[in-house]
């Protein structure tokens, strides 16, 4: 078959808009693989705007790189609320990872409203949602590549029950937590700071946790503090004020910390 060109349109020109053509759709294919899988489940589509709005405070990305989540791990969402992490790391881990959302009565009961939404018929398939007493929490020993616990460590110092919150055996959860772990399993913590010399304290004031009280609590069950990351900081925070305070609220001072075990 013989194809004429146009006398408007020079044959070498077409066809070099023909072979630009042919090579950008061969590419294209291998430009949309070279995302990595953070980055591919952040850009994922089925995301809510809720949550975009949410990553330009979090920093996931940097976050989740700073933590080495891949494809593959096991992770436990650790006091995940309404699960804007759960899904983020769903997206990276893949089909061949999983990750336990895990929340105890209140805490469940605090996000329904979220977890309703975001947990739909036939959405995140490779998440296993769990409901647990956190003074002991009975998962398969060394099991569990990383746990993830974003702005609620704090939570395992605080007891309010007149506004159901228990009374949790701090001990028994850090103990907990290191038994799920693998041997070389990692526990990444995001929590507001406090002021320094404070301690458990400011659990219930303020919903903060001192950053070297932290360090102490976790180094005394075996945690080795291995890096931390500071792209959440803000030496501007007023750190005795409660973290819901429209002062502060979204801009808290925020360590990172990535411990393994000993």
């Amino acid at each position: 078959m013989r194809i004429e060109l146009s006398h408007n349109a020079p044959k070498e020109n077409t066809m070099k808009t023909v072979l630009i053509a042919a090579l950008l759709a061969l590419a294209a294919p291998t430009l949309a693989a070279a995302a990595t899988p953070i980055e591919a489940a952040i850009a994922d589509p089925a995301r809510t705007d809720k949550d975009r709005e949410r990553d330009v405070r979090e920093k996931p990305a940097e976050v989740m790189a700073f933590a080495g989540v891949k494809p593959g791990m096991t992770v436990v969402d650790m006091f995940a609320g309404g699960g804007y992490y759960t899904e983020l790391l769903a997206g990276v881990v893949g089909s061949t990872g999983k990750v336990l959302s895990v929340n105890n009565v209140p805490y469940a009961n605090y996000a329904k409203d979220d977890i309703k939404a975001r947990f739909t018929e036939g959405r995140l398939t490779n998440v296993e949602r769990r409901l647990v007493e956190m003074s002991s929490i009975h998962f398969p020993p060394k099991s569990v590549d990383l746990i993830y616990i974003c702005m609620s460590y704090h939570d395992a110092f605080w007891v309010d029950e007149k506004e159901g919150w228990p009374d949790i055996d701090t001990d028994g959860f850090i103990e907990s937590m290191k038994r799920m772990l693998k041997p070389g399993g990692k526990l990444l913590i995001i929590d507001h700071n406090a002021p320094a010399g404070t301690g458990a304290e400011m659990a219930g004031k303020a919903h903060r946790l001192n950053e070297e009280f932290a360090k102490k609590s976790l180094a005394s069950h075996g945690f080795v503090l291995e890096k931390t990351y500071d792209g959440l900081r803000n030496k501007d925070d007023q750190l005795d004020k409660m973290v819901f305070d429209p002062a502060v609220r979204g801009k808290t001072d925020r360590y990172v910390h990535l411990y393994r075990v000993k």
